[in-house]
């Protein structure tokens, strides 16, 4: 692992500090985990827009849905 410096206010540290408490983590782990997560929602986010640009540039015809209507499993109201 390599050792780096973060900078942040002393209000997000206490925060940091009182969240690794109470997940019984030190301060390092608890910000990989954080920032793992983060980046992982950021791949989600590229990953939807890419799918909605797709979308965009050739929507589903009406036909395409109709095809699976009859296949879908709708619950009981």
């Amino acid at each position: 692992m390599e050792t780096i410096q973060v900078v942040m206010d002393k209000k997000l540290l206490l925060a940091a500090d009182q969240a690794a408490r109470r997940t019984r983590q030190n301060r390092s782990a608890l910000i990989r985990d954080a920032l793992r997560e983060h980046l992982h929602r950021l791949r989600i986010q590229v990953r939807e827009a890419r799918d909605r640009e797709g979308y965009l540039r050739r929507p589903q015809a009406r036909k395409e849905f109709l095809e699976l209507e009859g296949e879908a499993a709708w619950p009981a109201e």
